[in-house]
């Protein structure tokens, strides 16, 4: 089974797929490795590794202190020292383009380039807000096709045009089916170690982490729709460095799938550059 010890001891589920540019997907809060199967079969050229954060998907549970960015960083470097990876791009979703941003600054001796799907130098709190009211809430329905339809619904105007077969995997990735039903594939302490750092008070800017990586090659992935990365921090970001790859992606909110062509177009480029 392809699990590797991190550097607590901990048992992490990892995936390490393809030849070439090595490429560390990191996904965003609840989610897995399969964050990135709609990408995959388009990304060309490179070692794709993947992982599931501890707590999430197949990696074991653990205290939940331990859910922290900081955390789930060295757990992504002691899998890269693992599998022999001096250097790897990082291709970060929500939460992952943070530790994305974090290895930057702390550890860019380990860094090619950074892509961030949906999020950037300023967290916009009414983002954070969000994903706080719907963190650890188990479907109601009693099937996946049955909550990839209230899934669907409910993400109509956000997600326009997105078939239900696309949801439904949605729905597939994220749950396990119990003999109490649908319930979400990761530890309930990530809600607990949410919550702990208090009320979510205005937006988070973290200018110095984005610009720690300068000059190394850098793209972001903006859905139109998306209520935690706006246009005006891409904007700025883009001000600031003005090497950066842009990527705004019509009828997507958090997060784009990265297989829309604006997000292809734009991972394209950047990997172009790493190469």
């Amino acid at each position: 089974m392809p699990h590797f010890t991190a550097p607590d001891g901990l048992s992490l589920w990892y995936e390490d797929t393809g030849e070439g540019l090595p490429l560390l997907c990191l996904s965003g809060l609840t989610r897995t490795t399969r964050d990135f199967d709609h990408v995959a079969p388009h990304l060309s050229g490179v070692r794709m590794i993947r992982m599931d954060y501890r707590g999430r998907g197949k990696s074991d549970w653990a205290e939940w202190k331990t859910y922290d960015p900081a955390v789930e960083m060295a757990d992504a470097l002691k899998l890269l020292d693992d599998l022999g990876v001096e250097k790897a791009a990082v291709l970060g979703t929500s939460r992952g383009g943070l530790i994305g941003m974090m290895m930057a600054a702390t550890r860019k001796d380990r860094l090619l380039g950074l892509a961030m799907n949906d999020v950037g130098a300023v967290v916009s709190g009414a983002g954070l807000q969000a994903i706080r009211g719907y963190l650890g809430k188990h479907p109601e329905q009693a099937t996946v096709e049955e909550a990839a339809r209230a899934k669907m619904a409910q993400n109509a105007a956000a997600f326009p045009g997105v078939p239900l077969e696309r949801w439904i995997t949605e729905v597939e990735n994220a749950t396990d089916m119990t003999p109490e039903g649908l319930r979400l594939n990761y530890d309930p302490g990530l809600v607990t170690a949410t919550e702990a750092g208090g009320p979510v008070e205005g937006d988070i800017a973290l200018w110095p982490l984005f610009e720690a990586i300068a000059p190394l090659p850098c793209a972001v992935i903006h859905g139109e729709n998306s209520d935690l990365l706006t246009r005006e921090t891409v904007e700025e970001m883009a001000r600031r460095n003005p090497d950066l790859i842009v990527a705004h992606v019509p009828d997507r909110a958090h997060i784009p799938f990265l297989d829309e062509p604006e997000a292809l177009a734009a991972l394209t480029a950047w990997l172009e550059q790493l190469k």
